[in-house]
């Protein structure tokens, strides 16, 4: 049972059916949304059966937002949709982080494609050094535009890697970004792209447990809930209420013979 009301987004970048099926079995209680990660759905051979266990499970999906840039660079939107209306995707992701499309005409692609289903809008780039020279205040205008034009959630980009985005390129997080979009947009609409641990602590601690985390590997589901939790020393102290030390020296802490 889920402790916490946070979304945790697992993204599939290209497991075996089986073992597929497997996690989702084993952990899907503590799975909120799966992202097949980039362009892998089109490589998958069996991405209908991955569809069917989620829909089982009642868990929602959508393909990367790659695809989605994809498409659109190619002159495929329709096509795009097509895929999504086939396979039933719960959500669509609109992105720019590798495409040459400004941010107000990605807020538009926003508006239009949450006429289709519910927007996972992106901010933030693939590329390092071009997020770098994104300021604190560019990234809470973007996702404030993108929540006003219509985007259920705003992602906060950190890739794969954790080494892009709202992360530097030593893996840490930007806390100036971090400050400034705690400060400036509600974080119930904000998910945060974690892929690693050090990413996964700092934004629990900071936000709390309920913080949306994406981009959580297959492995980590389980050690990320831990997390959530306070069962894992990186979040005990932060979490938990523990007790003072004059209570530790209280003779209720049985001594060991």
């Amino acid at each position: 049972m889920r402790t916490s009301t946070g979304t945790t987004m697992v993204i599939d970048s290209g497991l075996p059916t089986g073992a597929f099926t497997d996690l989702i079995t084993s952990h899907g209680q503590y799975i909120d949304l799966v992202k097949f990660g980039w362009g892998t759905a089109l490589v998958t051979r069996d991405l209908d059966r991955k569809v069917a266990v989620l829909r089982d499970a009642a868990i929602g999906f959508y393909f990367g937002g790659t695809l989605f840039e994809h498409h659109l660079w190619t002159g495929q939107l329709d096509e795009y949709l097509r895929l999504v209306d086939r396979t039933g995707a719960t959500h669509i992701e609109v992105s720019n982080g590798t495409i040459p499309l400004d941010q107000s005409s990605k807020a538009e692609y926003v508006r239009r494609m949450s006429q289709y289903r519910p927007v996972l809008s992106e901010v933030g780039y693939k590329d390092a050094e071009r997020s770098a020279l994104l300021t604190p205040a560019d990234w809470v205008e973007a996702l404030r535009e993108d929540l006003e034009a219509g985007a259920y959630l705003v992602i906060t980009e950190a890739r794969e890697s954790g080494r892009s985005g709202i992360a530097r390129a030593d893996g840490q997080l930007r806390r100036d970004v971090l400050d400034a979009v705690l400060d400036g947009v509600d974080t119930d609409r904000v998910m945060f792209e974690a892929p690693t641990k050090d990413l996964q602590v700092g934004l629990i601690n900071a936000v709390g447990p309920d913080v949306n985390l994406g981009n959580v590997a297959a492995a980590d589901v389980v050690g990320v809930e831990t997390l959530r939790r306070g069962l894992r020393g990186d979040t005990l102290l932060h979490l938990t209420t523990g007790v003072n030390a004059t209570e530790r020296a209280h003779p209720r802490f049985p001594s060991v013979a």
